[in-house]
């Protein structure tokens, strides 16, 4: 181990357009793709970290781990891909399409922390959030990197992501979007006159607060199109639709056979009364994510004014429905916790990142599918696209993601070397 190397990265941003970030989805999608034939490694390596970087004052460190791969590695000059976490609990290195570049390009693959020779060229790879952290990383420390691989990266914070559930509705299309606002309506109804039976035929009597539940409610619901799985909910309620079945029924069966059962979303997660628990365990990363949200970067997913399919009643700004968000940080954190999305938006740049950008969009390709592939929950291997809805698009994108690596590869050892 030797002092660290340049990182080479392509700012990549919004490589694929549509849903971008919610809840606790990748927190979820690492526990439901939890198996070992999912990995390239799961070998634990640690490392002694600061423990707050903000201190001159504060020595303390702890133990953070993290994973490399080394299989597909041309040494001595072979690049080194870098993979964040994000929010999620990190369990190794998954066998996604980054394992593909691996062996296109004789890269070793990381995470989250190595140390190798001064002249190997390092990308920085991540997804969601996790893609928003990798694109920050080349802003803020351009003398070590060339760029960023910022996969449907959430680079701007938001305090009402009313977007969110417009691209819902945009995914779904006109039939299936019909139906689960009328689904929502009936919720609504519903929770007004018999609460506890109809968190009941959910699954969900822990979620007291109303709020709570209507979010749970919401999250599955965008959850199919998130990643890549529109059948899964579309398919069901819209049968039951035009056969006269109950509909809240019919979304029930949904969310406790896909959501819950096959995807692995937990109710205690959407509890906040599990959020405020501060002993550490395997869902702390719900309440470190939180509180994420509430300190900096809100991604405060709100139904929009009109034509909204997720229950307007959950909200940050009508004192008539439920303050959701600013109650539910207050509930867990206390007093004084509120999101800068301005201080943050103003120290990253948002969507105007001062650094060179090259964007690739693909319209309704999923989130992150350009380095997963589909379906994302269970994870195919080398994330394959033969299942996505749209897999030629994908493989387009991924040409050009080849073609910018190789390229700025090419620019980043020469300019190494001219330098050496």
């Amino acid at each position: 181990m030797v002092s660290i190397g340049f990182l080479l990265m392509i700012l990549m941003v919004g490589v694929c357009r549509g849903l971008s970030t919610s809840r606790i989805f990748e927190h979820m999608l690492i526990n439901s793709n939890n198996s070992t034939s999912k990995y390239l490694t799961k070998d634990v390596i640690w490392f002694n970290q600061t423990l707050d970087h903000f201190s001159p004052f504060d020595h303390r460190k702890f133990g953070q781990r993290y994973y490399e791969y080394l299989d597909e590695f041309r040494v001595p000059d072979g690049p080194i891909f870098l993979k964040i976490c994000g929010e999620s609990a990190c369990g190794g290195i998954q066998n996604d399409y980054i394992s593909v570049l691996a062996k296109k390009f004789g890269a070793a693959v990381v995470t989250l922390e190595h140390r190798t020779n001064v002249e190997n060229p390092w990308f920085v790879f991540g997804v969601s959030y996790a893609g928003a952290l990798s694109a920050w990383f080349r802003l803020k420390f351009p003398h070590l990197t060339c760029g960023s691989l910022a996969s449907s990266g959430v680079v701007l914070a938001v305090y009402n992501f009313t977007e969110f559930d417009q691209q819902v509705g945009e995914s779904a299309g006109p039939e299936c979007k019909a139906v689960l606002q009328e689904i929502t309506q009936l919720v609504e109804e519903k929770l007004a006159s018999n609460p506890m039976a109809l968190k009941a035929t959910f699954g969900a009597t822990e979620l007291k607060i109303d709020g709570d539940f209507l979010y749970f409610l919401a999250d599955a619901a965008a959850i199919a199109f998130q990643y890549g799985n529109p059948d899964k909910l579309c398919t069901p309620i819209t049968e039951a639709k035009k056969a006269g079945d109950d509909l809240v029924n019919a979304y029930a069966k949904y969310i406790k056979e896909y959501y819950v059962g096959s995807f692995g979303a937990e109710v205690q997660t959407y509890n906040q009364e599990s959020l405020k628990h501060t002993t550490l365990s395997d869902s702390s990363g719900d309440r470190l994510w939180w509180f994420q949200v509430c300190t900096e970067v809100a991604y405060f997913q709100v139904a929009p004014t009109n034509d909204s399919i997720r229950s307007s009643k959950v909200d940050t700004r009508h004192i008539q429905y439920i303050p959701y968000h600013l109650d539910l940080c207050k509930n867990v954190f206390g007093e004084g916790v509120y999101p800068l999305v301005d201080a943050t938006n103003l120290y990253y740049g948002g969507t105007d990142i001062a650094v060179p950008s090259y964007i690739i969009t693909c319209e309704n390709c999923g989130h992150g599918t350009d380095l997963r592939g589909c379906p994302q929950s269970p994870l195919v291997p080398e994330g394959n696209s033969k299942n996505c809805s749209s897999p030629d698009a994908v493989n387009k994108v991924r040409q050009q993601m080849i073609e910018q690596i190789d390229l700025w590869l090419s620019q980043c050892q020469a300019a190494n070397r001219l330098s050496s």
